[in-house]
């Protein structure tokens, strides 16, 4: 198993550490005060979270999590798009490295046609003018006998298509995010939005969402509107979902 060192995570202008173990990489940079970029990776995380409060199974040594701080100067009606400007740097990375199939699903579970290779919390904190904004990822590096059986669902792992080393991943990845923040920064969320949409694995597929409430929802995917809401053509016409999680995707 290739550990991970500070000193071989190349994220220049970012604050590097790694901890061998913690509750979680967003928890202890949530709770952290401002300062300048910070990215935190650990070998374990004792209480790793997923989008809806869901358990991140993460397996040491078969996986990377790490959490990017970084305070955000936009109004706080603009944060909820953070998740989609990281879903789409984070994509965009892993297809730079070679993973060429790297897609996103609706809103930021970064996907293979194999299943689902990772994931992305983002959580904000009122912070001076602006939020701190900490973006954690989690990537499956390694394959894991008998994780998508405990999952229930199909997972994929990054040595299907590449030779990962797990500290120029987390390198890769910080980079882009650090990018893409910049330019969030900078434009709003209009910067990113075209380049989620060329990585929506979902376009023009029948899919099935369901609500916060429990309904669901059907319809053909039809990108994501500018404030991020997932567009959804149904028979009683175009629906905007700004919360909710697409259960099932086929053939239109």
């Amino acid at each position: 198993m290739e550990p991970l060192e500070a000193a071989r995570i190349d994220v220049p202008g970012a604050e590097v550490r790694v901890m061998q173990r913690c509750a979680s990489t967003n928890s202890v940079l949530l709770a952290e005060s401002g300062g300048g970029c910070v990215l935190l990776a650990a070998e374990a995380q004792t209480a790793g979270r997923g989008q809806r409060g869901r358990r991140w199974h993460g397996v040491p040594g078969n996986d990377l999590a790490f959490s990017l701080a970084r305070h955000i100067a936009r109004p706080a009606r603009e944060l909820a798009a953070l998740s989609l400007v990281a879903g789409a740097a984070a994509a965009g990375a892993l297809r730079g490295l070679g993973v060429a199939a790297a897609s996103l699903k609706w809103p930021n579970d970064l996907v293979v046609p194999g299943g689902k290779l990772g994931g992305i919390l983002v959580e904000t904190r009122a912070e001076g003018r602006g939020a701190r904004a900490v973006i954690g990822i989690g990537i499956n590096c390694f394959h894991c006998p008998g994780l998508a059986r405990r999952l229930r669902r199909p997972v994929a792992a990054l040595d299907q298509f590449i030779d990962p080393s797990r500290n120029l991943v987390v390198g890769a990845l910080a980079r882009a995010l650090v990018a893409a923040l910049e330019r969030f920064e900078a434009e709003g969320f209009a910067a990113a939005r075209s380049e989620w949409q060329g990585l929506d694995a979902h376009a023009g597929q029948r899919l099935r969402v369901r609500l916060p409430d429990g309904r669901t929802l059907s319809g053909i995917g039809g990108g994501i509107a500018e404030d991020g809401a997932l567009r959804l053509l149904t028979r009683g016409g175009e629906k905007s979902v700004r919360s909710g999680r697409i259960v099932s995707a086929g053939p239109a």
